[in-house]
């Protein structure tokens, strides 16, 4: 499904080069749960914001599917992004006016669907994460596990060729965080929905069934798990 050849990444400011990625070579199939782990400004982020189609400034390829989709603009990619990638952030990112449903819902409505397209869908999915009976609430009324079961349900709804979750459980405590990554597991298992964790914390690695760890931009070690 990814397939990353030869991938380098720099930025520049004034007289420094600073190269952020370096000669990445990677692929993910579809249906797989990978962690990403590395430390704080290891390349994680510039990784996942290229994986995401956020950031096609590189050198390399990126196909997806087969296709190169670093020669499609912005329009293009930004229908890609909302159609083929599902967000969860540490932050959640939720719309504090907005109910649970309509945060879950817009993906769809971006996707051009009117509401008696969406509700079937959206309930759909808050089923899935347990908080079918959430919908009219909104995220402040909520656990903070629980707005992070919101979030998930949005990243779900466009049935997504795959789920970036950049430390999803980095505001959640222990028992939380567990239940958090046991319900990827799942989703993983059972729907078969490809996962792309990104973490500094180890004890996530557990749930996963490979373990790429990157550091100073490079893949230093790549290996199967379970």
């Amino acid at each position: 499904m990814i397939s990353l050849k030869h991938v380098n990444k720099f930025y520049y400011s004034d007289e420094e080069k600073l190269q952020a990625l370096k000669d990445i070579n990677l692929e993910i199939a579809a249906g797989e749960l990978v962690a990403i782990m590395g430390p704080s400004g290891s390349g994680k982020s510039t990784l996942i914001n290229l994986l995401g189609f956020i950031d096609k400034k590189i050198s390399g390829r990126y196909l997806f599917n087969g296709e190169n989709y670093l020669a499609a603009d912005d329009t293009t990619l930004s229908h890609i992004r909302n159609e083929k990638v599902g967000f969860v952030f540490q932050n959640f990112s939720l719309i504090e006016n907005d109910t649970v449903f309509e945060n879950v819902e817009l993906p769809l409505l971006y996707s051009g669907l009117g509401f008696h397209q969406t509700k079937e869908r959206v309930m759909a999915v808050l089923t899935k994460v347990g908080l079918k009976d959430k919908a009219q609430k909104l995220p402040k009324q909520l656990s903070g596990g629980q707005q992070q079961r919101v979030a998930i349900a949005r990243a779900l709804v466009n049935q997504p060729s795959f789920i970036i979750a950049d430390e999803p459980t980095g505001a959640l405590d222990s028992v939380t965080s567990e239940e958090i990554m046991k319900l990827f597991v799942e989703l993983n298992q059972e729907m078969g929905v490809t996962v792309i964790l990104v973490t500094h914390n180890p004890e996530l690695v557990q749930y996963c069934s490979r373990l790429i760890e990157i550091f100073d931009g490079a893949i230093i070690q790549d290996k199967e798990l379970k």
